[in-house]
């Protein structure tokens, strides 16, 4: 309870600081974002020692790309440490007989079961083998390579040919696959892009637009229309390597253009957490004068409550670490630099570089 008061007034004075210090008549449009977006950032500062492992992981990583900051090294360290643990069991798991299997088992079983649509997940994985263990082996492998880690791993090949085995075309192209987890494969074909497994990136966008092609959009109910723009807003994040670098504009101008033909959809009727990653697609393409960033830039400004000093959830928690995700990306939205940074390259001991 004192931790809330205290961040509560922290926030507050905050405010009333960075309030007094802009006069409303002469700040612009963009200097009105930056500075939210720097309140923001200022509470979820203050808490991140409180928010769960991966939230802090999660936001240490987008702030430090953001900003080069060395304040938000230990955290990456700390991650760091705990995905080379992770990989090294994997990887010497992978030597004994029908260990896919059971981890994939494992991972199905504790998928969380909230949501109808995180239950709609689980089945899915549930029917494709050891796909679930080979989705998260991925992620974590290309998560060593973006920090300079994979070079670390010893045994690093036998986890590359794992996943050189795997049918990544079959799952990744399957209609059902697309229509309930659009966003993950966008991001899995770029990483087995990255890391030279295999390029599959034609096949994948191709099954996309075959699942929506031109002239379904308006007829999605909510829960496909928001799969639909995720994947858009995936194929141009996963491509940046989650935001350390901008990516080549002409080779995304599909998703730009499908962005601009449900503009006002993107305005009224998704969330927050959709919006921001509509933003930064522009923005990673170079397209921070398309006049949308601005509109959403706008709209999340005003979501912020008057008390918190967040975006709170559609149902109105201002929980911190419920809401890390879609303040995170609000605060890379308002606060764009327009210069990113790699990394941060870390070391086995869990230094960095």
């Amino acid at each position: 309870m004192k931790r809330a008061l205290y961040l509560r007034w922290s926030w507050l004075f905050l405010l009333v600081l960075l309030v007094g210090c802009a006069a409303p008549s002469t700040e612009s449009g963009r200097e009105r974002h930056a500075r939210v977006g720097l309140a923001i950032q200022s509470v979820y500062d203050e808490a991140l020692p409180t928010l769960p492992d991966h939230k802090q992981r999660h936001y240490a990583q987008r702030l430090y790309r953001l900003t080069g900051d060395d304040r938000y090294l230990p955290l990456n360290q700390a991650y760091g440490q705990r995905l080379v643990g992770w990989l090294e069991r994997d990887i010497a798991g992978l030597a004994t007989p029908g260990f896919a299997e059971r981890r994939s088992e494992e991972i199905v079983s504790a998928y969380p079961r909230g949501s109808s649509r995180q239950r709609a997940r689980q089945q899915m994985l549930a029917e494709w083998g050891e796909i679930a263990f080979a989705r998260q082996l991925l992620f974590r492998l290309v998560q060593a390579e973006y920090h300079g880690l994979l070079s670390s791993l010893e045994e690093r090949e036998r986890a590359l040919a794992y996943l050189a085995g795997i049918d990544w075309e079959l799952f990744l192209t399957d209609p059902d696959v697309v229509g309930i987890y659009a966003a993950q494969v966008a991001n899995q074909v770029h990483f087995l892009h990255q890391l030279g497994v295999v390029d599959l990136r034609d096949q994948v966008v191709a099954a996309f637009r075959q699942r929506y092609p031109p002239g379904s959009v308006a007829s999605l109910d909510r829960a496909e229309f928001h799969n639909w723009l995720y994947g858009l807003t995936h194929f141009v994040i996963a491509a940046s390597r989650y935001y350390q670098q901008t990516v080549d504009e002409a080779s995304f101008t599909w998703v730009l253009a499908d962005f601009e033909g449900v503009e006002a959809q993107i305005l009224s009727v998704t969330t927050e957490d959709i919006m921001a990653e509509v933003a930064l697609s522009f923005l990673l393409a170079g397209r921070e004068d398309h006049p949308l960033v601005s509109r959403i830039r706008d709209a999340l400004v005003e979501a912020v409550g008057p008390d918190s000093g967040i975006i709170p959830s559609i149902g109105g928690s201002n929980d911190l670490a419920g809401g890390e995700h879609r303040n995170v990306l609000a605060i890379m939205v308002l606060r764009w630099p327009g210069t990113l940074y790699l990394g941060p390259a870390l070391s086995v001991d869990g230094q960095s570089q």
